[in-house]
């Protein structure tokens, strides 16, 4: 079965209350799985705008990472995100 993954690429506007969003999704990335492959850190947009923040999450299907974007707990987290961020997440099908 391929492993899912989550691209998400984030600039964060408050960053004190940023640390509620990470709290709050900590319960849906334990449920589904979620391995982090790369949080924050350097990065260097060679091509078309960065964003401050670049992560990316392994899950172990496709579906999983569907379905952890998809569960209440995730939405709750989603809701304090979006108020402190911006930002864009997109589910790719590994190989």
């Amino acid at each position: 079965m391929a492993k899912g993954y989550w691209i998400a690429r984030v600039d964060v506007r408050d960053a004190d209350g940023y640390p509620a969003y990470v709290e709050t999704a900590k319960p849906a990335f334990q449920r589904f799985g979620a391995n982090f492959l790369a949080r924050g850190g350097k990065t260097d947009a060679i091509e078309g705008p960065g964003r401050a923040r670049n992560v990316v999450i392994e899950f172990p299907s496709f579906q999983h990472a569907v379905d952890c974007y998809n569960s209440p707990e995730y939405q709750d987290a989603v809701k304090i995100r979006q108020q402190c961020a911006d930002g864009e997440i997109v589910i790719v099908e590994g190989s």
